[in-house]
């Protein structure tokens, strides 16, 4: 068979690792595929930079439609990111009947439902295992590993630059601002890292993800994302004293209620696996009712760890070239027909366990008054520290993990705890999972 034709739209760190790549395991490759699979064009903004890539026999431009039309292109591999111009450029390649390969997870969250929709129109494939968790492939362990599954929850690490702040900041004692201006000198976070470090990366993945999951349509406006800016070291020592770890977690659970979609700081047991996972590494535990928790792990970014994924969503389309569309792997897991639109709740309706850590006045009769207004919100406490103030300090550090509780109910506390005239300042409020 003759060899299947690839344009890549993007030679940066990805784009140039994709080429490697295939260069490198062509043989092995092409043995997997049943075909041999040829870069033959590549676009980039600027020619004369120098990359990580050898080029050589492939035609570059830096005009990314030129490919787009090239009727020997079989299939197009989208690693510029962001939306806007990106989106059209998609959805032409699908117009010209294009299979489409992507690491781009922005543009899958705001747009996959209208992407997808005209991929099955044409009766071509979006691929995008890169777009979740880099070098992890995690996507196809859900949609096609635990397709038996009624998939009851999943939680993951699923963005490296808040993870490794969080690993600095309880290794070394460090503070959030510091690590997060070393994490900009080594590359980990951009200089606008906002998008790091209020998790709306990880909003991003956790929609593909929990469509993937529950069979629904992607919706990251109904995300409730909260970021790591406000944890401090004194929250990571009290964690780590009462037997947990602060992870950047992306939750997804299904309940009687409806599906919670959030990403936030939390508090996880020391003993698990997920609690382990430092630096910049990436996780995805993942809870299904036949074969229970599973727990995916790799780099989450670099050069090579994504465009293994890459490369292995081109194999894909390869094998799947000679198959009807209709008996494709679907591209949310689910057949597009039977996705459901499962009600998302609001962070109000939220179930969890908190930790909490206030400051105030060392008198008698504090800590009853806190105690009785968690009380009267039918919020239990699991545990406790009271720290002794400091030689001439008369303000001291409340530390409590609570029972599961309704958010509605947590907030509407924290904010009566706050009015106390004994109690300084704001309470510092982060969610706890067991993931047991």
């Amino acid at each position: 068979m003759k060899p299947v034709k690839v344009g890549v739209l993007g030679l940066g760190t990805v784009g140039g690792g994709t080429v490697n790549v295939l260069k490198r395991n062509a043989v092995e490759i092409a043995r997997r595929a049943g075909r041999e699979i040829v870069i033959t064009r590549a676009s980039a903004k600027d020619l004369t930079k120098a990359r990580i890539c050898d080029t050589q026999g492939i035609t570059l431009t830096t005009d990314p439609l030129e490919i787009i039309n090239d009727p020997d292109i079989d299939i197009i591999v989208e690693l510029i990111g962001g939306c806007g111009a990106v989106k059209d450029m998609v959805l032409q390649a699908i117009a010209n009947g294009k299979h489409v390969v992507t690491a781009n997870k922005s543009l899958l969250a705001l747009h996959g439902n209208e992407i997808f929709a005209k991929a099955s129109e044409k009766g071509v494939m979006v691929a995008f295992e890169a777009a979740v968790a880099g070098g992890i492939p995690v996507i196809k362990a859900i949609r096609e590993g635990l397709s038996a599954n009624h998939i009851e929850w999943l939680a993951g690490i699923i963005n490296g630059t808040g993870n490794f702040i969080l690993t600095e900041m309880r290794d070394k004692g460090r503070d959030f601002n510091d690590v997060l201006a070393e994490a900009q000198a080594l590359g980990y976070a951009e200089a606008d890292p906002t998008f790091d470090v209020e998790g709306i990366d990880a909003g991003h993945k956790l929609t593909i993800l929990a469509s993937i999951a529950f069979g629904m349509p992607l919706q990251f406006d109904k995300v409730y994302t909260e970021g790591i800016t406000q944890i401090t070291r004194a929250d990571v020592e009290y964690a780590e004293q009462l037997g947990y770890r602060i992870k950047h977690l992306g939750i997804a659970r299904k309940t009687s209620e409806g599906i919670e979609l959030r990403v936030h700081p939390t508090l996880i047991p020391e003993r698990r696996l997920i609690a382990n996972v430092d630096g910049v590494m990436n996780a995805v535990v993942v809870k299904g009712d036949a074969a229970g928790p599973t727990l995916y792990y790799g780099a989450g970014a670099g050069a090579e760890p994504t465009a293994s994924s890459v490369v292995a969503d081109i194999i894909d389309v390869v094998r799947a070239l000679t198959s009807d569309p209709e008996n494709r792997v679907p591209h949310l897991a689910f057949q597009a027909d039977a996705l459901v639109d499962i009600p998302v709740l609001s962070a109000d309706d939220f179930r969890t366990a908190y930790y909490l850590r206030l400051s105030a006045e060392d008198k008698p009769g504090v800590l009853a008054d806190v105690t009785k207004i968690l009380a009267d919100h039918q919020i239990s406490i699991e545990a406790l520290i009271q720290k002794q103030p400091l030689a001439g300090e008369t303000v001291v550090p409340i530390i409590l993990l609570t029972q599961i509780t309704r958010e509605q109910e947590m907030n509407a506390a924290i904010a009566k705890i706050e009015a106390l005239p004994t109690v300084t300042g704001k309470v510092n409020r982060i969610r706890l999972e067991t993931l047991g």
